[in-house]
This record gives structure tokens, sequence and C-alpha cells, in this order.
């Protein structure tokens, strides 16, 4: 299947952004011309916007580029409007208490569900499972290889909106991947798509 142009750009962009005009060039195979004016396109379609990185040296400051709010909900999201009100509703009918016993319930749910889905004997095949799972609900994860740590890197958030509402759904999974990984291992969160980040990055490392 071909894609247009334009959809392969935003791709990029999230699972590799923020990314320069050059670079998108380089890598989907465009011109200088034909990959600014595509750029420039998602700019006025409100799709895509600029963020300037730190000069290199005593160079000038090189602007790169990041999907908007409106960018990013080209990509899946679960329901994110009626989840947000269930969340508003359950926190007034029941308070903290009653939405805290919920992220546990889903946690212990998920608990189950994980571990029957990764139990491969070495750290690698585990996290290598856990990407797949991720992935299929949604979080467009994948597993990389940073020197002698490993890096669980998710592009994508389809309960955004639930864990911008409550940040108790983001404590609860970072717990999980930790469980996953093993008393052998430890799990922090680097990058955090709710704290500015363009995805979700955990570094896990052998201890």
């Amino acid at each position: 299947m071909v894609f247009p142009t334009a959809d392969r750009i935003l791709f990029f962009i999230k699972t590799h952004g923020p990314v320069s005009t050059a670079t998108l060039a380089r890598k989907l195979d465009l011109t200088s011309e034909a990959a600014r004016q595509q750029v420039q396109k998602l700019v006025a379609a409100g799709l895509v916007e600029g963020r300037q990185q730190p000069a290199a040296g005593a160079g000038r400051p090189r602007q790169d580029w990041v999907l908007t709010e409106a960018g990013n909900r080209r990509f899946p999201d679960t329901h994110a409007q009626l989840t947000t009100q269930l969340i508003d509703s359950i926190r007034q009918l029941f308070g903290e208490e009653g939405l805290d016993r919920l992220i546990a319930k889903r946690e212990a749910e998920a608990r189950v569900a994980y571990a029957a889905a990764c139990d491969g004997e070495s750290l690698e095949e585990r996290l290598r499972q856990l990407a797949q799972v991720r992935s299929n609900e949604g979080y467009m994860a994948r597993v990389e290889r940073d020197g002698a740590d490993w890096l669980l890197v998710e592009d994508h958030c389809p309960i955004c909106a639930a864990a911008q509402a409550c940040q108790g759904f983001c404590r609860s999974e970072l717990q999980l991947f930790q469980e996953i990984a093993g008393q052998d291992a430890q799990v922090a969160r680097e990058q955090h798509l709710l704290a500015g980040g363009g995805r979700c990055v955990y570094r896990i490392h052998k201890v």
C-alpha cells in the first residue's frame, strides 16, 4: 500500500520527532524543496509546528518539526471524550479513593494479562513480548538497545486523555513494567508524553 507523502511525514514525525526538514527529505527520499513544501502544507493545516533546537556550537538555532495536538489526533485515541467524562463522574461520585480503587482493579487485571503474555526466560525476550502487547493496545511500542541498557519506546498513547485526567494510570503502568522486567532490572521513565516529551521512553537497566 502506498501512503500519501503527507501521511508518511506525519508518521515519521510521530515516531522520530522532533525532526528537521533536511532529515525528512533524506529519510523519506524527497527533494529538499518537496519536503519543505509538504511541511508548510502541514503547518498551514495546523498539524505540524516548529520547535527551536539549540545551535550546535556557534551555528544558528535549528527549527525541528513536531506534531500539534490536532496532528496527534490523526492517530488512534481510545474514546477520549467519553473516557474523561467517565473519570470526572467517578471522581465526583466516589472521590479520589474510588478512582484509586478503579485504577487498582485495572492494574490487577493488566498484571494477569501481561504476566501471561510476557513469560520469556530472558529480559530481552520479555521486553520484546511487552512491546508487542503494548503495540497491540495502540501504543506503537518498540524495544531498542542503548549500550548496556534497553529502551522501551512508545510513540503513541491511546489513553492520553485518561492519563491527563488522572496520572495514576501512568504510575500503574510503570509498576507493571517493573514487574515484567523482574528483580534483576530497574525501570525508569526518561521521557513522558504528558510532561512535554514527544513520546514515552523507559530505560531498563540490568542490576
